[in-house]
């Protein structure tokens, strides 16, 4: 037992250092006048609660003496009272939903801007299986956090407020209870007080062991109902692809097995609640007809008046509510754990991520775009992903800046994420200028020695030299294109307005595009609206809008024709004529357009990087 509390202190340390950092944020002043204006207002409520309390006993007196002259007064009383009561719980909820907004806003821009750094996105994707869906933890998880964490600890501060302000009322009119026992006579003070300190003390210890699955099964269903998303995602961005193999079955056998540990889960959570439903609808029930159960006694005894009964029984009603809070609560108490859960988590593997990233010499981003989005810029223009990937560096493989004008490897390890190495002891150099062709067999390494001179490749061990001020573009053989207008799309990942119409319409028109320069406004989801061939052309124009001084290439042409190959990678030489340039591909007449060639040999069990 001695574990629990160390465990929820533990908890509660960790749920701090995620919360706490926006209060003493630059938003603080208006978070704080917020909060402060929330805890007024829910103090205000108890108030009027109080009073609503001594109304009850005034107005059934007056009931019970028929007392005609206090009854209409009584009534309009209520009705100002009623009135107060409306107008501050609307107030207070605008209130803490607007800094509830505000919150969350603060904590997305934090994660999003950590998970974007130094492409902590796309590490995590191939390295941490322990955060699965980040960007329904980026999207969801943020706002039940800051939902669940207003409403929990603004009704435990009610509670606890109307607990002490009720409990002196109750002590004061319950009266005490006497009774003999074992020819002693025995006198309970404030008796109903102890009955509600029990009653609530029984049904929150019932409500935990009875609701105590909800908090991992809440924890599950984040992650099966997230899968099951992204299972439709996949599909819509893979369309084309699934239609021309006649997919549909295989496909929708994958959904609907995905959708079957939704509907497991969902059952699962629909008997624990159900059991709970019926626990905790029922402790509310008899929690009305109970006080006066126990009171009713010195009700016919004469004791107290009609009124009286009903004050207690409100009374009761607010004191044994205020102590069963935890029971009230348990289901918000279970979602908001699985939620503080799987934030803790990401976080974590942030932060681990931060750590194991070495920091690299001035002019470390020489990207051509940053990689944290400044407030107000859309990630669609400020992310840079595989079209454009900053050389920065990797967990396992030193990748350094330096002055000098070369790529340069030396005792190169690059692994997999199993462990295994692809390709071992690689040492190259390649010198500002060159005209370089990567050649070798498919699953040999090619693509995965780009990923580490970008530093983006985790696995592996050596070092890599590479320019410290250049400008480096990187083009995979399928092309990110954002969902945006086709202005932005090509400019990606510039900021909106980096170049001109104009610029973008030539850009297009040289690669083969023309046709679309009078679509700029045109927002569309361009990778499935254009073929492989025209995201290939896109992906060049970026190249000739943003000049790189090194362009790497990975089977960036390879689903053109050989006439429109020739001619971009011709196009490419004119227009940046002092650009290195680096290429995978497989078709021997890219060759061509090459001075050196670096090829990946395999004898069967070694693999070697060797000039040829």
């Amino acid at each position: 037992m001695a574990r629990r509390p160390a465990e929820a202190g533990a908890l509660l340390k960790r749920v701090w250092r995620l919360a706490a950092p926006y209060w003493r944020s630059e938003d603080r002043f208006w978070a704080w006048v917020l909060l402060l204006t929330a805890i007024v207002l829910s103090l205000l409520l108890v108030y009027v609660n109080v009073r609503l309390n001594s109304w009850n006993r005034e107005f059934y007196e007056a009931l019970q003496n028929k007392d005609l002259a206090s009854f209409a007064p009584l009534l309009l009383q209520f009705a100002i009272l009623a009135a107060v009561y409306i107008t501050v719980a609307v107030i207070q909820l605008f209130g803490q939903q607007w800094l509830e907004l505000r919150w969350r806003t603060w904590l997305t821009s934090r994660f999003l801007s950590a998970w974007l750094q130094d492409q902590a996105y796309y590490r995590l994707q191939v390295q941490d299986r322990g955060t699965d869906n980040p960007d329904q933890r980026i999207a969801d998880d943020l706002r039940i956090f800051t939902s669940n964490t207003l409403d929990l600890s603004l009704g435990l501060l009610s509670s606890t407020v109307t607990l002490f302000s009720f409990v002196t009322i109750l002590w004061g009119i319950s009266g005490p209870l006497a009774f003999t026992m074992g020819g002693s006579d025995v006198s309970i003070p404030g008796y109903m007080v102890w009955v509600a300190v029990l009653y609530s003390l029984v049904g929150s210890i019932l409500t935990y062991f009875v609701g105590r699955r909800l908090i991992p099964l809440n924890f599950i269903r984040e992650r099966v109902e997230a899968d099951f998303r992204v299972g439709m995602v996949r599909l819509r961005e893979n369309a084309e692809g699934v239609a021309l193999y006649r997919g549909e079955a295989y496909e929708g056998q994958g959904l609907m097995g995905q959708f079957q540990r939704v509907r497991a889960n969902f059952l699962q959570l629909l008997m624990v609640r159900m059991r709970l439903l019926i626990f905790t609808v029922g402790f509310s029930q008899i929690a009305i007809i109970f006080p006066i159960l126990v009171a009713a006694p010195r009700y016919f005894a004469g004791a107290i008046t009609l009124g009286v009964l009903f004050q207690i029984s409100n009374a009761f009603g607010q004191v044994q509510g205020s102590l069963s809070w935890f029971v009230s609560s348990y289901s918000g108490l279970a979602s908001w754990k699985a939620t503080v859960d799987r934030l803790l988590t990401f976080q974590d593997a942030l932060r681990a991520h931060q750590a194991t990233t070495p920091v690299v010499g001035d002019g470390a981003q020489g990207a051509v775009a940053p990689a944290v989005p400044a407030p107000g810029v859309s990630g669609a223009a400020a992310v840079s992903e595989a079209d454009a990937l900053t050389a920065g560096a990797a967990a396992g493989i030193e990748v350094v800046r330096n002055g000098a004008g070369a790529v340069r490897g030396q005792d190169v390890d690059l692994g997999l994420p199993d462990g295994r190495v692809v390709l071992p002891d690689a040492t190259f150099a390649i010198d500002a200028g060159d005209r370089v062709l990567v050649t070798g067999p498919t699953g040999s390494g090619k693509s995965t020695l780009f990923r580490a001179i970008a530093g983006i490749w985790p696995y592996g061990s050596g070092r890599i030299e590479v320019p410290a001020e250049a400008k480096m573009l990187f083009l995979p053989q399928r092309p990110y294109i954002p969902v945006a207008s086709l202005r932005d799309a090509v400019s990606f990942p510039a900021a909106p307005g980096s170049f001109t119409d104009d610029e973008i319409r030539e850009a297009l028109g040289a690669v083969g595009l023309a046709g679309f320069g009078e679509r700029l406004d045109e927002s569309e989801h361009w990778s499935q609206l254009l073929s492989g061939g025209e995201q290939q052309r896109v992906a060049l124009a970026r190249a000739l809008l943003h000049k790189p001084d090194w362009l790497f290439l990975d089977e960036a042409t390879a689903a053109l024709d050989e006439p429109s190959e020739k001619s971009l990678y011709e196009l490419i030489q004119q227009r940046l004529p002092g650009a290195t340039i680096v290429s995978i591909a497989h078709r021997s007449t890219v060759a061509q357009h090459h001075a050196k060639q670096l090829r990946v040999e395999k004898d069967g069990r070694n693999t070697a990087l060797v000039e040829a």
